[in-house]
C-alpha cells in the first residue's frame, strides 16, 4: 500500500504547472496573479490565440490549461483537443462567460476535465485547478444532469452508437445510467448495493469498453443513443 504522507510530500514539492489561454492581456493578467500567489501553484505561460497555444503549451509541459472557450482565430475546446492529443496527462479547464449546453457538450467530448463561468469567485476557481490537477472532475451533479436531460430529447444517432453500448454488461448499464444522473461512485454504490471499490471496477471497465477516458463522455454516449431510461 502506498504511502500517502509521501505522495502528499512529493506533490508538493513539485508545483501544479498552469498554461493560460485567453485574448484578452488584462483576464490572463488576473489569472496569472490569482494562481501565482496560491502555494503549490505555478503559472508556467499563457498565450492569447489559437495558434499561440498550439505552439507554446507542448513545450510548457503543462499540468493544467485554463482555456477560454472563444478566441479570436479558434476556440479553447479546440485547442483542449489538440494539446490532449499532445499531452495525454494535460487536465484542461474550460473558462467562459456563458452557460452554454452545446459548448459544454463539445468540451466534455474534447477531454476537458472541468468548465467554469468567469463569473467564478477566485478561491473556487484556485479549487478548480487544484481538483481537476488530481484528475478529478469539475462538473457538477445538477450540470451533468441538466445536460444528460437535454442529450435525451436529440434525435436518434446512428447505429455504431448503439452496437457500442452493446457491448456492456447489464450490470454496467446499470451503472452508466446513474453516472448520467450524475451520481457519485459512492451514491451508485448505495443504489446498487454495491461497495465503492466494485463500483468503481465497473467503471473502469465500461470506459475501456466505449473507448472514452471520462465517465462524463460514457454518460454523453449512452445519453446521445437514447439507451438511459427516459431516453
Amino acid at each position: 500500500m502506498p504511502d500517502v504522507s509521501v505522495e502528499r510530500q512529493s506533490s508538493a514539492a513539485r508545483p501544479i504547472r498552469v498554461f493560460l489561454v485567453d485574448d484578452h492581456e488584462v483576464v490572463r493578467r488576473g489569472l496569472r496573479d490569482l494562481l501565482d500567489g496560491e502555494p503549490g501553484i505555478e503559472v508556467a505561460g499563457e498565450a492569447g490565440t489559437f495558434a499561440q497555444a498550439l505552439a507554446r503549451g507542448p513545450a510548457l509541459r503543462p499540468d493544467v490549461a485554463v482555456l477560454d472557450v472563444r478566441l479570436p482565430d479558434g476556440n479553447g475546446i479546440g485547442v483542449c483537443r489538440e494539446l490532449r492529443s499532445r499531452l495525454p496527462g494535460l487536465a484542461c479547464l474550460m473558462l467562459t462567460s456563458f452557460d452554454d449546453d452545446d459548448a459544454l457538450l463539445d468540451a466534455i467530448l474534447a477531454g476537458a476535465s472541468g468548465y467554469v463561468l468567469k463569473q467564478i469567485k477566485g478561491g473556487d476557481l484556485v479549487s478548480a485547478v487544484r481538483t481537476v490537477a488530481r484528475g478529478e472532475s469539475m462538473l457538477d451533479p445538477a450540470t451533468t444532469a441538466r445536460l444528460m436531460t437535454n442529450l435525451r430529447r436529440e434525435d436518434a444517432p446512428s447505429a455504431p452508437e448503439h452496437e457500442v453500448l452493446a457491448a456492456l454488461s447489464p450490470r454496467e448499464l446499470d451503472v452508466l445510467e446513474l453516472i448520467g444522473e450524475g451520481l457519485t461512485n459512492r451514491q451508485i454504490g448505495q443504489r446498487l448495493y454495491l461497495s465503492e471499490k466494485t463500483v468503481k471496477n465497473h467503471i473502469s471497465r465500461l470506459l475501456a469498453k466505449l473507448g472514452v477516458e471520462r465517465r462524463i463522455q460514457a454518460a454523453v454516449l449512452a445519453s446521445k443513443a437514447h439507451r438511459l431510461p427516459g431516453g
